[in-house]
């Protein structure tokens, strides 16, 4: 189905209520009528022609587009298919463009706002959650990096009005996941570029409005010496290299093409890549990634307490096998997400410059690998609370779909890549004489 164009059925999402933010509406998402996802789909007011939303309702959107996320979760993980219409709601609800200052059309929501939004997510649709954090990501380094650039403000500009989906492209042939090297060189004509890039991976690169892409600078440039390239769909052409078809994280359609680019060479931001990646392209994708992660930890945590409480009902009030490791999954997930907003708040009070220091970027990098790694035990540890009803696809306690997606995650810039890249500072660091230190 697409928001807007609806068959003429209901559509049954779980026990949950959502109030429609253009009627304030609230609603039994048990039974959403087709008339109900119609008013929940249909656009905001257009930017600059009315005042934009208060972020402060942002939660309550998200949750809207949560509920259509969750819906189809099960049927994107089975045909490795995109989540249009999770994507469609979070277009209506305006959510794409929240992190965009007011000035430019946005809502100047803040890191941890749009955490939440990746969280929600999460416990909805693994795919939908991160497709989301990506965009985040690359529309972070447009907004800190792009304004003193025409062509970079009206790519904000039109992803704040037309609500446009942004793509990343870092992953490339013999590069593989080093995210700080690059291959294919920037070619300069004049004021025009032109660009030929093996991309092995770009999630959702055929379902994006643009692609935000590294290069190097030039073809006589080291590989390290890289800048970022801001891409509209006139700008570039993409030729199918590789599928997609993995344990998890299938609706990201992360396939793989050969990027042919050939444009206006504005489009390359003025910034050096090296300060964007330490400012803000590394940080708020850990932090993006991490909230998602935290979230599909949440949604199976939530089956595991689920289960184990039907299990004592059923047997009047005995606990069933499993039910210690529920203690361990609720610990293992309030620590995780004490430690993605704790480092959410130390982004959000750092300026830019404080960011490259050895402490934040450490810090940073460490938070990937361990946010990755928490947010996979949490989930194996909701897998063993709910025994075989969490091993069974066809139960309203199975985790599967979790685990697969959360294996993802300590292999998205592999954590040995990150642990192995830090073990020299590491071994210079002195080991702390007191717990104050």
């Amino acid at each position: 189905m697409q928001c807007g164009s609806l068959p003429g059925n209901e559509l049954f999402v779980g026990a949950a209520h959502v109030r429609l933010m253009r009627t304030n509406k609230t609603m039994d998402i048990r039974s959403v009528t087709v008339g109900d996802l119609r008013e929940l789909c249909e656009p905001a007011p257009v930017a600059g022609r009315d005042p934009p939303p208060d972020p402060a309702d942002v939660g309550e959107r998200a949750a809207a587009v949560a509920a259509v996320a969750a819906a189809d979760a099960d049927t994107i993980d089975r045909a490795a298919h995109f989540p249009d219409e999770a994507i469609a709601a979070a277009r209506a609800q305006r959510l794409l463009g929240i992190m965009i200052p007011r000035d430019l059309g946005g809502e100047g929501v803040r890191m941890s706002g749009i955490l939440d939004v990746c969280y929600r997510l999460g416990r909805a649709c693994a795919s939908t959650a991160m497709i989301y954090a990506m965009h985040q990501t690359k529309v972070a380094c447009l907004v800190r990096h792009g304004r003193d650039s025409t062509w970079h403000e009206q790519v904000l500009r039109r992803v704040a009005e037309r609500q446009l989906l942004l793509a990343s492209s870092t992953t490339e042939g013999r590069a593989g996941g080093d995210v700080r090297r690059s291959d294919a060189p920037i070619e300069s004509r004049g004021d025009h570029i032109t660009l030929d890039r093996s991309a092995t991976v770009i999630s959702y690169g055929a379902q994006a409005d643009g692609i935000v892409t590294t290069a190097r600078r030039s073809a006589a440039a080291q590989s390290s010496d890289q800048v970022l390239v801001v891409l509209l769909q006139d700008d570039y052409r993409l030729e199918p290299l590789v599928g997609w078809d993995t344990l998890g994280m299938r609706g990201t359609c992360s396939a793989g093409f050969a990027l042919r680019v050939a444009c206006a060479a504005d489009r390359v931001l003025p910034v050096s890549y090296e300060t964007i990646h330490a400012r803000t392209m590394m940080p708020v994708a850990h932090l993006t990634w991490s909230a998602a992660w935290s979230g599909i930890a949440a949604d199976a945590v939530e089956r595991a307490r689920l289960f184990v409480r039907a299990a004592a009902r059923r047997s009047n009030g005995q606990l069933p096998p499993g039910a210690a490791h529920l203690t361990r999954a609720v610990a293992s997930l309030k620590a995780l997400r004490a430690s993605v907003a704790a480092a959410a708040q130390r982004f959000e009070t750092s300026d830019e410059r404080a960011l490259e220091s050895f402490e934040l970027q450490s810090a940073f990098n460490l938070l990937k690998v361990e946010s990755s790694e928490a947010a996979v035990a949490t989930v194996m540890s909701a897998f063993h609370a709910c025994g075989l009803a969490g091993y069974r696809n066809d139960s309203e306690f199975s985790v599967g779909r979790h685990l697969r997606d959360v294996l993802s995650a300590p292999i998205m810039i592999n954590n040995d890549r990150i642990l192995a890249n830090a073990a020299s500072a590491a071994m210079l660091s002195a080991v702390p004489t007191t717990l104050r230190d």
